[in-house]
């Protein structure tokens, strides 16, 4: 590995609680070299996995929010001007194609369709990606994976991944943990007591019911973290849980009485 990747490299283990197979059947998968996609609610822990799996194989990590403004220059690079004229520099995707790191684009489904194309290449037996305006084409590092993450319940017919994508593709489908498992992630992150992470893990499953009935996603185990870390830092539970819970998911007056009246009756 060079120098240049140290950057990537995951230093310090993350907290990282198995709810299921996912670790065995992720390191399997890296043995093959197999894309991987990761499905699965907003804030249940897909990024934290990735980080985790990187550190236990000791591979750097290159990850790419994907949003809908970006290009194909900005995954594969670009030439740029400096002082010494026109430079080819590359792009995340192809730092990690040619370095042999895990490549982990985030809510892929985000890119446009004519961006994510680019990665097809990548995904099947050819390994390859090709660098159109270098006159290159770039074949993988042997250590090089490309992991994806999206969330299906969330996105709408227009914004999915084709089915000519996914299928190339290994998938590990992601859930909010169930509750004693759920309550030791937010005790362990936002160091509070049992009892108080079991409060908020109680208020989020209440929000969940909701999702479908005036709620997109309920209420994540990120938000928990956040909400607990306010509490163990001194805010009143009820503020810190409109803060970091109720008020982000919505901005309908019923629902706040709704999430509100949950809140109070778990922290009454």
């Amino acid at each position: 590995m060079s120098a240049a990747m140290n950057q990537y490299l995951i230093p310090v283990e993350p907290y990282y609680y198995p709810s299921s197979n996912e670790v065995a059947l992720f390191k399997a998968a890296y043995g093959l070299r197999m894309p991987m996609m990761l499905k699965g609610p907003t804030g249940c822990g897909k990024t934290r996995f990735v980080e985790y799996m990187a550190w236990m194989l000791g591979r750097p990590l290159i990850t790419i929010a994907c949003n809908e403004d970006m290009t194909a220059s900005d995954l594969v690079g670009r030439y740029l001007l400096d002082a010494g004229g026109t430079v080819w520099h590359d792009g995340p995707l192809t730092t990690a194609v040619r370095h042999g790191a895990i490549c982990y684009l985030d809510e892929v489904v985000e890119a446009r369709q004519d961006t994510t194309v680019i990665i097809h290449p990548l995904t099947d037996a050819r390994r390859i990606l090709p660098l159109e305006k270098k006159g290159e084409v770039l074949h993988a590092h042997p250590d090089f994976q490309l992991v994806v993450s999206y969330n299906p319940g969330y996105q709408s017919m227009t914004k999915d991944l084709k089915q000519s994508t996914k299928q190339r593709f290994g998938a590990i489908d992601f859930h909010y943990p169930d509750g004693g498992h759920e309550a030791e992630i937010v005790k362990h992150e936002a160091r509070v007591d049992v009892e108080t992470a079991r409060t908020l893990v109680g208020i989020a499953h209440k929000s969940r019911a909701l999702k479908g009935r005036g709620l997109e996603e309920g209420i994540s185990t990120r938000m928990l973290i956040y909400a607990g870390a306010l509490i163990r830092d001194g805010v009143a539970a009820v503020d810190a849980c409109r803060l970091a819970m109720t008020r982000p998911i919505t901005d309908d007056e019923a629902l706040y009485k709704a999430l509100d009246g949950f809140i109070e009756a778990h922290f009454a």
